[in-house]
């Protein structure tokens, strides 16, 4: 189940959240705390203006909510809304029974709200949230949450590979515990949110993507849905993804995962921070992991953890996709070829004589490679020469600094622009505005966010043809693609990346 988070100030405005995201959504939570204290006085109202089952949430400050009156008043708010028809009542865990005792008007009884929702089959929640770190005594807390027959709810702050290997381990280490809610707040608990059935977890929350993030790393309902088919996967969906530090900007699910539907391959591929490779290789081998792609900075430290790799990962030093075969990890380089494919006729018919390549950093070492084996001679200029040393002479290129790009203004066949200068969000940026363009050069750029960068619209208007980051992203994603599946990616789809 994807469950939906509400957070607009009015019930109306919710009730429009639910509207725009009913086809994503199994259910809902209402965050009254995020309601206008008129609108807060008429929430027991709201099950009635929505045909999903709502979760009813009074969150504190301290727990990542906005509620700020005292803890008895609060409680009293929370017994008087529960009045209306909701499916689920969060509690948190430090609340006493004591504190849950409520006399009705006109009454000296106190009524026990606990019992008083289970007579009514309302299911309680409850919930621990750490927004520090993942508690060492997690499965304790977890076994504790559950032990009265609630559904336990824990939302940790993971900031480790570690950290997320805990939280996957969670349906192995309490199986018996059925009715539980596993979320991982943050950058690193993404794939915990994600892949949310492979930590036993019942659901996972998601936002409209308009709203302000009611937790850190929500995702929005839509990319839970559509882009991960979160509440559609299950035991024999093979999981890729693809690891780097950072990583939550990559395009490449973009790519891949509306490759997997347009082929009905059943898999998907997950975003992984990652911070220890080693930890990863844990975690791969718990979850079955099939394939990933690999970006900064682990393209060279997998390498002790593969059995096979090929020429070009020999050649270049970089791995940048990993794939399980016969018990083993292989790892292979698509930089290589996918950013050869764009230039393949020029190559072939013999056109491209020179080029200079700007930047010396990881991206830049496949490129190069990719040049010298194709007999092109190759001009390196970066701003540390010491750091673009080793790569020229392992290809034989030629070395220069930053500072001198003039010097080759008109002088080459092809320009390649590697560095990050000018990518979002710093789109103003051009990592050499001394360097003039002839019109005749071909003017390649890795850079795929914007799609046209200041660099390119200068070579563009100048006349040259160019190639935009995005071509040599979906030419080697095409070929990862072939690597994970065994088929060729589907003509017909055009990733939006």
């Amino acid at each position: 189940m994807l469950c939906l988070t509400l957070t607009g100030s009015t019930l109306e405005e919710d009730r429009s959240l639910v509207i725009r995201n009913r086809k994503w959504i199994s259910l809902v939570e209402l965050r009254v705390d995020f309601l206008l204290p008129e609108e807060q006085r008429k929430a027991s109202l709201f099950p009635s203006m929505v045909d999903l089952p709502v979760i009813l949430t009074l969150r504190r400050v301290c727990d990542g909510g906005r509620c700020t009156m005292g803890e008895k008043q609060r409680l009293q708010m929370l017994y008087d809304i529960a009045k209306g028809d909701f499916s689920y009542v969060d509690i948190e865990e430090d609340v006493k029974k004591a504190e849950l005792k409520f006399k009705e008007a006109g009454t000296e009884t106190k009524i026990d709200f606990e019992n008083l929702l289970r007579m009514r089959n309302i299911r309680i929640i409850r919930s621990y949230h750490d927004f520090e770190k993942v508690p060492a005594d997690i499965y304790g807390h977890i076994s504790k949450l559950a032990a009265k027959g609630d559904i336990a709810k824990i939302a940790v702050t993971p900031k480790s590979m570690i950290d997320v290997i805990s939280l996957f381990k969670v349906q192995q280490e309490l199986k018996s515990i059925k009715d539980k809610i596993i979320i991982g707040m943050g950058d690193f608990g993404v794939c915990t949110r994600i892949l949310y059935k492979k930590c036993g977890s019942l659901l996972s929350f998601c936002t409209d993507g308009t709203q302000q993030l009611p937790a850190p790393g929500q995702l929005c309902a839509q990319v839970m849905s559509e882009l991960y088919r979160s509440d559609k996967l299950d035991e024999h969906t093979h999981i890729y993804g693809i690891i780097g530090n950072p990583v939550h900007h990559t395009s490449s699910p973009l790519i891949h995962n509306p490759g997997f539907e347009a082929i009905h391959y059943n898999a998907v591929y997950v975003p992984f921070l990652v911070d220890s490779v080693r930890a990863f290789f844990k975690l791969a081998e718990m979850i079955q992991i099939h394939g990933f792609s690999v970006t900064v900075p682990h393209k060279r430290n997998v390498q002790p953890y593969l059995g096979r790799i090929t020429r070009e990962v020999k050649q270049i030093g970089a791995c940048n996709t990993v794939t399980r075969i016969q018990n083993m990890w292989k790892g292979t380089n698509t930089d290589y070829y996918g950013f050869l494919a764009p230039i393949a006729n020029q190559l072939a018919q013999g056109t491209i004589h020179t080029a200079l390549v700007i930047g010396a950093g990881g991206a830049s070492r496949a490129i190069i490679w990719a040049l010298h084996n194709r007999g092109v001679k190759v001009t390196v200029i970066n701003r540390s020469l010491e750091h673009a040393q080793s790569i020229a002479s392992e290809t034989m290129s030629t070395v220069d600094s930053l500072e001198n790009c003039s010097h080759y203004s008109g002088k080459v066949d092809l320009i390649v622009q590697t560095t990050s200068v000018g990518m979002t969000p710093n789109e103003e940026g051009d990592p050499v505005p001394a360097l003039r363009f002839s019109g005749k050069e071909i003017v390649y750029e890795l850079i795929y966010h914007p799609r046209e960068t200041v660099f390119l619209k200068r070579a563009k208007s100048a006349g040259c043809r160019v190639i935009e980051g995005r071509d040599m992203l979906m030419e080697q994603g095409k070929l990862q693609f072939e690597a994970f599946t065994g088929y060729h990616y589907p003509h017909w789809i055009n990733p939006k990346i």
